[in-house]
């Protein structure tokens, strides 16, 4: 168990890592919230999994098991409610991203 434990954490930990360089590396706002979106939960989502197995008790594995379904549920209305406002208020995109076919 402890095992998988700390490879579960080690993966979470790589993907946190991943999605907050994204967020410093990539351009503009619409590019972010695509590292945030994706690979910040899913490295959470590993940790929280990994927590659970490392800890044994069933109330913590309860715990984080919502907190996952939390994570799943939130994370993609969170991001699309986000991109729709930066595209509301007219956010420019950068100049190395494709231009929005969906904007007249």
């Amino acid at each position: 168990m402890t095992i998988l434990a700390a490879l579960l954490l080690l993966a979470g930990s790589l993907f946190s890592a991943v999605a907050a360089l994204g967020i410093l590396r990539f351009p503009d706002i619409y590019t972010r919230l695509h590292a945030a979106s994706k690979a910040g939960p899913l490295g959470a989502g590993l940790i929280l999994l990994g927590a659970a197995t490392a800890s044994g008790d069933w109330t913590i594995v309860l715990r984080c098991a919502l907190g996952l379904l939390f994570l799943i549920a939130t994370s993609p209305v969170s991001a699309h409610l986000l991109a729709r406002a930066a595209l509301k208020s007219g956010t420019p995109l950068d100049a190395r991203t494709s231009p929005n076919e969906y904007q007249s």
